[in-house]
């Protein structure tokens, strides 16, 4: 422990800086620092000298007898004090040595062994507690002389410091600056007081030093003292190992005779096995005897069983043709009728289309009769088409009344006769009340709606109904008895029950209103009784007159608001609704003295919304105020008024609160727009500009007062409709609370409504004048300019641009309106106002529309002219010049008399190049012509003009291709080709096929009919040569306007060598899945002779006829249920080759793959459903059932179907469950379908068996010939009906020697009962058949078991076929024999756990997976521990033998009897696909290099999976270095070997201990060979490595790194040699690389290898020197 003098002193220093440091902190930082950083020196010294304090010294020995340990403690009292712990601890270790070598001398007098072993402990870890000691003792040494060091230096610096601010202090004092010569003496004190803190601290430490040094000098004294003991130790060591060899050499003689022992036994076993080995196999040759004979009985069963099934077969083939032409006729019949239907739909759409033609020719009639007599066609046609709707509405309505009367009086009448037997039952309730009944009223409503008193056509019809029947259920008079009953208690005692009542005894006259219900009559009016209200206004004044008081100041009462707010009124102003906003409130105190102010609430509108945070600030005086913040959280829409409540001493005050809504407020800053007067054909503008000075924005259009807003006007008599007439009872609910509750509409809605009002009467005053009082076309000439529609947003304006172009002499006016969507904003109305001057010559048709005209066809019109002047006028016509090759106006020049008409004749000749010509008149994508044509009046500056329009078109028809070529046909055949149509025109063309050759058809309609505009017309051109020759010819297509498009054509007709004896084959009704097979022969008709040729087709009849063997082939696409065998052969002269034709239908992978998408759509919109329903039928409740009710089945639906598009994404595996339940189930729905197959065979000369390997033969394409087949499919009679009618078995995952058995149930879903046959199984596989049936009634179910057994790891897959007369069922049988797998994961099977140092441990994990499906047992076992280990001891010792023959991987173990390696766990199971964690454990107890071992995996007891090889080193140092040629065996003998050999031994011992400047040398060969091929090129040199380690280890240990250094690097290099690096540090735990490479000198001598030597030094926790040998050569290539 330090001593007291130096605590003040430590305390002192640690307290802080002087008074003026924080001031000249910034002057001096480097000195701060250096104090700071002298505290935690002289901490960190104290903190040393605590470690060895003589304390813990004395606590860290242990033990050993009473007397010696008092012996100990009596050497520790008379150690003289000293100034600090190191001495004391010195001395307190040379008693604890000296108490030790007592412990020395008295062990031979120690009865017991077990005593001296203890002794001998001790005294090690005595010896181990020096050497600690004195390292420990040795650095804080170190660290204190540093520590006086640095101390020194900041003395010094302090010094100089201390100097130049004196120097300072005097240069500021002779310049009279006052402040500085302060600052520098604060200065100066302080740099003083931190000298003399340093000098003390100097002499501290200076004394510290001291002791140090003599504790280490007792140190080394104690350590003499125990040199002797020392050395009696090593001499018994040296014992000790003698007596381990003595017993080691027992013990292998022991293992010897128990390995003869063993090899013994195992002879014996091994005879044992041989003789079971014969006898397994005698009986495994019985049993393969037995299966021979078995196969051979069951084929020819089968063989019988198959004759008898293709004699049913053909007898059913026979009855299923006469059953497939039946079909057949009724399939063409089906295709007639087709047809013939779509000849009716085609007519029917062409009388539409020219209805509708008509139609619009009527409209434009009437519209162009209204024009010429001046009027508004727009108007009329948008007042006709609202006629049309209104009478379309009030048909619907009627149709409804008449629906609603008759479902009214059907009731009422079912109503009449239940209440005549319900009276004769029982006696009749009370008498009902005075007025009109149900029954009554709702027949004098029908009265009405009959005679058409109800005014249904009504603009207002809510008012008038609420105005004539003041109760607010109005509507309910319009439904059934049965909905009034639903709501008796909302109509009073007005309406008739009809219903019995649910109480006996409750109609009678007797029975007393109020006792119906005691709740209820004991329930209090809302607010409560007038005897309450006095009561509380009772109590709530004798509170108040506590609390209230008067206040009178200079004779003066106060009266009024005892504060003021600032603001008056909180307004919240366009709030939203989920924000929350804050505003504050100032209250000053009004009155004349002190008050009080508390917060009473808020209204109880508003205490849900508004929360005021008030803190009463105590009393206030006079014109003080204080603060109250207002948070306002808004739930709902709408506005809020209310108060926040206070209460003074002087009385109650209130702060009126307001929240009002975003609202749009809108206006317009003009009604009247006035152009004033201008030319006919001048343009001018004006703005108007809409305001919204409200907080919401909205949307805006703007358009003429006569047109009718989509969202307003169209939609407001379906809703009144709708409202007053509902079809079903539940139309009720359809109505909103505010026609419910109301009059009528908000007053917004009301004013639109007036204003629309008054523009119809306008407008129906304008239409009763007659024709002369429309509005004529000048109304047109004031319009709208862009900006039509748009949003306007809060607090905004936009202005609106207004267009008046006179067109007409005359006034023009136009309203205008401005609609809202918003319905709250009412509609605002505006005129404006213009005048046009007169202009004499106009064009009543301002457009000449010419319709549809094609090019090179003259078409010609009138074009009128009008004129008002009273004098004649010249006109010039003119054409605008694009077109002037085009358009012609005739005459060019004329003259217009006073007051009448011109006619100028217009002749349109369109040419092929108008589209250049014309320019931007012309448009290309749409084919419109609109040309300007200009009229020029004589002293008139603005022309007339007027358009030109057209439709320009082709008349081109387009075939394509334009040459078909049918290539080569053979003569028994027909070939289709498909054409194409097309006409650009857009007029609906005829055509036709003219002059067609006899081998020639064209289909349909034999080559005539129309093509519509711009259609693809597909016609298909059938070729069916006579002979075999060569075919050219066109085909030539006339169009109505006598225009002819060729098509030229070109074929070859063949003659081929071989023929078919069937080319159409017609299957019998197969069902899925089945296989039908039909037979057919190849022929070769030629009698002999030479093979065909090699040029192929015969195009000539006249050609001799081939002979020779002659090859087929037929080509059968993929994707065809067809299999024909065999698809290729060689049929000679005159001969013929058998073929069969198998049909299989199976369902399409599409259809299946759709089928499984629809099924997990279905699956997951379920679920949807389900987990939805709760929560959507909250939602419906809560709102009104007519408006959110389809909204929410839209959601509802949009949530379930928002996944169908993921699931049509996924793409389905055939073996998944999804895919196999999906193809059942098409199997069972099947509908019989009809397929027609066309499969070419090609022809080629001479034999397949003469092609040289796999060349391929020279098939001619142009002597193909083509089979068809004719395939009807249809559902089976067999189908299975559990595993979700899979046809596909899997029994899963077996282990091998174990069986799993599968239950089939198979259903006869056919009309009749079956016999049934199965197929034969593999008798030598693992599938059988456990259960065979022979008969299957109709709709019978049974059920079918089938085993899986496995003998071996591998995937079975079988078929078993189920055969009856109707088909054959299929099934697949799958399994898996499954055999333990396990992978490790250690590469190489060798797990190196590196160096450690002896007697400690380290450890290393790896894994293990489990990759089968099964779970499986493990165990680990290590070959050092197994039981065969004694008998591999008994042989030779592995460094006896030759490496090649070394087997042993055991390697040295402990020598405490434990094993060198464990391993945990030590047994288990894995589960399937799971992994394990094994940790591996190195702990060896002495220094070697070869510690190994191997570590078997073991599966089941019994499967040895893996075998490991452990490897691991120690080392007693923690050094260690690697590399260099092997110089020993690598298996540790049991021999103890010792460092020197005998000779020097005894002369070590004559001579005394051994000096520990003899170190031993350890050797380390490196062979270095430099190859060189070639003299002259040089060869990179030869490298060799080392490897320099340091082990990391867990003891206190004073060398944290290993140093290496080699010597003799210059010499080395004049040898050739190159060592890099020669000298070095390794850290804990790393490994440094010494690379070593050379090459020969100059004068080296490639007979002699150079061997030279280098010294190897490492430095650690001991110092071992390593002789390194290098041997080069140089190796020379052959």
């Amino acid at each position: 422990m330090e001593p007291p003098a130096s605590q003040p002193r430590a305390t002192e220093r640690t307290s802080g800086p002087p008074p003026g440091g924080a001031a000249e902190e910034g002057l001096w930082p480097d000195r701060a620092e250096q104090a700071l950083g002298s505290r935690s020196l002289s901490l960190d010294m104290e903190r040393a000298t605590s470690l060895v304090s003589g304390e813990e010294l004395a606590d860290s020995i242990l033990p050993m007898e009473d007397g010696r340990h008092a012996g100990l403690e009596l050497e520790v009292e008379p150690v003289p004090e000293g100034p600090g712990s190191a001495a004391a601890a010195g001395d307190c270790g040379s008693a604890r040595e000296e108490g030790a070598a007592r412990a020395g001398a008295g062990e031979g007098r120690s009865a017991a062994p077990g005593g001296a072993r203890a002794q001998e402990t001790e005294l090690r870890r005595q010896l181990d507690l020096l050497d600690r000691m004195q390292e420990e003792k040795g650095l804080f040494l170190q660290k204190t002389r540093e520590e006086l060091r640095a101390c020194r230096q900041r003395v010094d610096l302090l010094s100089k410091q201390q100097e130049t601010v004196a120097a300072e202090m005097a240069r500021e004092g002779a310049a009279n600056n006052m402040a500085a010569v302060g600052r520098l003496q604060a200065t100066s004190r302080r740099l003083h007081t931190e000298l003399q803190n340093e000098q003390d601290l100097q002499s501290r430490i200076a004394a510290m030093l001291r002791e140090t040094e003599d504790a280490l000098w007792h140190i080394e004294i104690q350590k003499g003292r125990l040199q002797a003991l020392r050395k009696s130790h090593h001499e018994e060591a040296e014992a000790r190992g003698r007596s381990v060899q003595v017993h080691e050499a027992q013990q292998l003689f022991k293992e010897k005779e128990a390995l003869e022992k063993a090899d013994k036994n195992q002879q014996l076993r091994v005879r044992k096995s041989l003789q079971v080995q014969k006898g397994l196999g005698l009986r495994h040759r019985t049993l393969v005897e037995e299966a021979q004979r078995n196969h051979k009985v069951a084929v020819k069963f089968l063989k019988a069983s198959l004759g008898r099934v293709r004699e049913r077969e053909r007898g059913e083939e026979s009855e299923t043709r006469e059953h497939l032409r039946q079909r057949m006729d009724a399939v063409l019949a089906l295709k007639n009728s087709i047809a013939a239907s779509r000849e009716t739909l085609r007519r029917v759409q062409a009388w539409g289309r020219a209805r509708a033609a008509l139609t619009e020719r009527k409209a434009k009639a009437e519209k162009e009769a209204i024009l010429a007599q001046g009027g508004d066609a727009f108007r009329h046609l948008v007042h006709q088409q609202r006629r049309q709707h209104l009478e379309a509405q009030r048909r619907t309505f009627q149709e409804g009344q008449e629906l609603r009367k008759q479902e009214i009086v059907g009731r009422i009448v079912k109503e009449g006769a239940e209440e005549d037997s319900r009276k004769k039952k029982q006696r009749p309730p009370a008498r009902a009340p005075r007025g009109r009944t149900l029954r009554d009223r709702t027949w004098s409503y029908i009265a009405h709606v009959c005679t058409g008193e109800t005014a249904v056509a009504s603009s207002y019809p809510l008012e008038v109904k609420a105005a004539a029947h003041p109760e607010p259920s109005w509507l309910l008079k319009a439904d059934s008895s049965e909905s009034v009953q639903g709501v008796a208690g909302a109509t009073g005692g007005e309406q008739e029950t009809l219903a019995e009542p649910e109480i006996p005894g409750l109609w009678r006259e007797d029975y007393m209103p109020h006792q119906e219900h005691k709740e209820d009559g004991n329930q209090k009016p809302v607010g409560g009784t007038k005897m309450d209200k006095d009561i509380l206004a009772r109590t709530m004044a004798q509170l108040r007159s506590g609390v209230v008081h008067k206040q009178v100041a200079s004779g003066r009462e106060f009266k009024g608001c005892p504060f003021n707010s600032k603001p008056q009124l909180v307004h919240f102003k366009d709030f939203e609704v989920g924000k929350a906003y804050k505003k504050k409130i100032t209250l000053v105190n009004a009155t004349y003295t002190i008050n009080y102010c508390s917060l009473v609430g808020v209204s109880e509108d508003l205490q849900d919304f508004v929360h005021v945070s008030f803190d009463p600030p105590g009393p206030m005086s006079a014109g003080m105020s204080c603060d109250v913040l207002v948070t306002f959280k808004p739930m709902i829409d709408q506005d809020l008024e209310g108060s926040i409540s206070f209460l003074a001493q002087t009385g109650s005050f209130s702060v009126p609160l307001k929240c009002s809504t975003r609202k749009c407020s809108v206006s317009l800053d003009k009604e009247l727009i006035s152009f004033g007067s201008y030319v006919v054909g001048e343009t001018t503008s004006r703005t108007i500009t809409l305001t919204n000075s409200g907080g919401l924005g909205t949307s805006f259009k703007i358009l003429p007062a006569s047109e009718v807003y989509e969202t307003d006007e169209e939609s407001l008599p379906l809703l009144k409709i709708s409202s007053l007439f509902t079809c079903d009872d539940k139309g009720l609910t359809s109505v909103s609370e505010q026609q419910l509750e109301g009059n009528g509409t908000s007053p917004l809605d009301t004013q639109s409504q007036k204003e629309s009002d008054k523009m119809e009467e306008q407008e129906g005053t304008s239409a009763t004048g007659g024709l002369g009082m429309l509005p004529s076309e000048e109304q047109a000439e004031i319009t709208l300019g862009e900006i039509t529609e748009g949003e306007i947003g809060p607090f905004s304006s936009i202005r609106v641009p207004i267009l008046f172009t006179p067109v007409t002499p005359g006034e023009a006016q136009t309203k205008f309106k401005v609609v809202f969507k918003n319905p709250k904003c009412p509609t605002l109305y505006f005129r404006a106002t213009g005048v046009a001057l007169d202009v004499p010559v106009w064009v009543p048709k301002p457009n000449v529309d010419l319709k549809i005209c094609m090019y090179d066809r003259l078409y010609q019109d009138s074009v009128p002219i009008y004129t008002r002047s009273k004098v004649a006028l010249r006109l010039k016509f003119e054409v605008c010049r694009e077109l002037r090759g085009h358009m012609e106006l005739l005459p060019e020049m004329g003259y217009i008399q006073a007051q009448s008409s011109y006619s100028v004749q217009l002749k349109f000749l369109p040419r092929h190049s108008l589209p250049e010509d014309a320019g931007k008149y012309f448009d290309k994508e749409s084919r419109v012509l609109e040309a300007p044509m200009t009229i020029w009046v004589a002293d008139q500056i603005k022309p007339v003009g007027f358009t030109v329009q057209a439709i320009v078109t082709t008349s081109d028809l387009e075939l394509s291709p334009s040459e078909l070529d049918f290539g080569h046909c053979t003569i028994y055949e027909a070939i289709r080709a498909e054409i194409t149509l097309y006409n650009h025109s857009l007029l609906p063309q005829e055509f036709g096929f003219m002059g067609l050759p006899k081998f020639v058809d064209v289909q349909p309609n034999d080559g005539f009919g129309t093509v519509l505009p711009l259609e693809a017309l597909q016609l298909d051109v059938i070729f069916q040569p006579t002979k075999a020759r060569e075919y050219s010819f066109e085909l030539v297509c006339k169009s109505e306007v006598n225009r002819c498009f060729k098509l030229s054509c070109r074929a070859v007709g063949v003659r081929p060598p071989l023929e078919l004896s069937h080319y159409q084959i017609k299957f019998a009704a197969t069902s899925l899945y089945d296989t039908s097979v039909a037979r057919l022969h190849v022929i070769n008709p030629h009698p002999g002779g030479s093979s065909l040729p090699r040029s192929g087709a015969r195009v000539s009849s006249e050609e001799a006829p081939a002979g020779g063997a002659t090859s087929f082939e037929f080509l059968l696409p993929s994707d065809l249920p067809i299999t024909i065998s065999p698809l290729v052969g060689t049929v000679l002269p005159g001969k013929r080759c058998l073929v069969q034709v198998a049909f299989r239908p199976v369902l399409s992978h599409e259809v299946i793959h759709e089928e499984a998408l629809q099924i997990l759509n279905k699956e997951i919109q379920n679920k949807l459903f389900r987990k939805d329903t709760f929560s959507q039928k909250k939602e419906l409740w809560r709102q009104s059932l007519s408006v959110l009710r389809p909204r929410t089945r839209e959601r509802m639906l949009q949530a379930v179907t928002s996944h169908a598009p993921q699931q049509e994404k996924q793409e389905l595996r055939v073996s998944s469950h999804e895919y196999q339940v999906a193809q059942s189930a098409l199997v069972r729905t099947f509908q019989a379908k009809f397929d027609k197959f066309v499969v070419p065979c090609v022809v080629a000369s001479g034999d397949v068996k003469d092609r040289k390997g796999s060349e391929p033969l020279s098939f001619s394409p142009h002597n193909t010939l083509y089979l068809e087949l004719w395939c009807p499919a249809v559902v089976p009679s067999i189908v299975v009906t559990s595993n979700k009618g899979k046809t596909t078995f899997n029994f899963g995952d077996i282990a091998v020697g174990h069986r799993g058995i599968k239950k089939i149930s198979l259903q006869n879903i056919c009309p009749e009962d079956l016999a049934v046959e199965f197929s034969v199984l593999n008798p030598s596989g693992p599938f059988a058949l456990l259960n065979p049936f022979s008969k299957l009634c109709s709709g019978e179910t049974q059920v079918l078991m089938l085993s899986f057994s496995p003998r071996e790891s591998l995937l079975a897959h079988e078929t078993l076929d189920i055969i009856s007369k109707k088909g054959t069922l299929t099934l697949t049988l799958t399994g898996l024999g499954v055999a333990s797998m396990v992978s490790c994961s250690i590469e190489g099977n060798v797990l190196s756990m590196g160096y450690v140092l002896a007697r400690e441990s380290i450890s290393s994990s790896f894994k293990l997976q489990n990759d089968s499906s099964l779970p499986i047992k493990f165990s680990l076992r290590l070959e050092s521990l197994s039981s065969t280990r004694a008998l591999a001891r008994q042989q030779l010792p592995q460094f006896l033998a030759s490496p090649t023959q070394r087997t042993d991987l055991v390697g040295p173990q402990n020598h405490s009897g434990q094993s060198v390696f464990s391993v945990v766990p030590v047994e288990g199971v894995m589960e399937p696909g799971k992994a394990q964690d094994f940790t591996v454990t190195f702990s060896p107890d002495h220094e070697s290099l070869y510690f190994s071992d191997r570590l078997q995996v073991v599966l089941f007891g019994k499967k040895i999976s893996h075998q490991i090889l452990l490897q691991g080193a120690a080392r007693e140092h923690m050094m260690f270095v690697e590399g260099g040629d092997p110089l020993d065996v690598p298996v540790e003998s049991l021999a103890v070997t010792s460092a020197l050999d005998p000779e020097h031994r005894e002369e070590w011992s004559q001579l005394g201990p051994p000096s520990p400047d003899v170190e031993e040398l350890k050797p380390i060969l490196l062979t270095l060979d430099y190859v060189q091929f070639d003299a002259d090129t040089p060869a990179p040199p030869a490298t060799r490595e080392l490897q320099v380690g340091c082990i990391r280890t867990t003891q206190p240990s004073p060398k944290k790194m290993v140093e290496f250094s080699l010597d003799s690097v210059p010499w080395l290099q004049h040898k050739g040699f190159s060592i890099e690096p020669s000298k070095g540090m390794v850290e804990r735990g790393q490994t440094k690389t010494i690379s070593i490479s050379w090459v020969p000198p100059t004068d080296f001598d490639p007979d002699h290898p150079l061997m030279v030597s280098a010294l190897l030094q490492l430095k650690g926790d001991v110092k071992e020197t390593y002789k390194v040998i290098f041997v080069a050569n140089v190796v020379t290539g052959p």
